[in-house]
């Protein structure tokens, strides 16, 4: 006799039901993916801009108008008392340089030839350099010699520079003086006073 035959049995649980996605997670996820797409592209734009920005000009500076020649020196020396004149010299006398140092050059000022002295005096400290130059600022206080005047320098028809044009600086310890004169007896102070400020330029060449 054969056993009866019975359909097999289905567990006791259930089947789950299928959750559909969550559109909000994934909208989500979508804005972030967007997000970083955006951050990326801004970073990108940023560092091309950098490095195609165009270069900040670079400051010129002021063309010369005066090209100088040297012609004699510099010349160094430490007595500065002997070199000097006036009340220059009697300060010198009380408060010795530590150094003097004298040069000459040429130049062409409209089409004539200019003799220019440098000469920088080395003092103790600062203030005694401004001490100085305010003593040879002054009218009638004397100066300190360039070498055509002292004899050093031997410049064919050479203008007498003590009787030229006037300029100096005081810069930290040292002290410029700038004497300029026109070859032939010209005159034209303000052409000379233009040759004397380029001329102060010299200065760190000198001593």
């Amino acid at each position: 006799m054969v056993a009866p035959q019975y359909p097999p049995a289905h567990g006791g649980t259930a089947p789950l039901p299928r959750i559909p996605a969550d559109p909000v997670r994934g909208r989500s996820r979508l804005f972030k993916a967007l997000g970083l797409v955006a951050v990326a592209v801004v970073a990108g734009l940023v560092w091309w801009l950098i490095r195609h920005e165009p270069a900040a000009p670079v400051a010129q500076a002021p063309a010369k108008e005066f090209a100088f020649t040297a012609a004699e020196g510099p010349v160094a020396a430490t007595d500065c008392t002997a070199k000097s004149t006036g009340e220059v010299k009697k300060w010198l006398g009380a408060h010795p340089c530590l150094g003097l140092s004298r040069a000459l050059y040429t130049t062409t000022a409209g089409g004539t030839k200019v003799l220019v002295s440098v000469v920088v005096v080395k003092t103790s400290t600062s203030d005694e350099a401004k001490e100085l130059k305010a003593i040879a600022d002054r009218d009638g206080t004397g100066n300190i010699n360039d070498l055509v005047t002292d004899g050093t320098a031997k410049i064919s028809g050479a203008p007498k520079l003590l009787d030229g044009k006037y300029a100096a600086r005081a810069e930290g310890n040292r002290l410029a003086i700038v004497l300029s004169a026109f070859f032939g007896g010209k005159q034209d102070q303000t052409t000379l006073t233009r040759v004397d400020t380029e001329a102060l330029a010299l200065a760190p060449q000198v001593g």
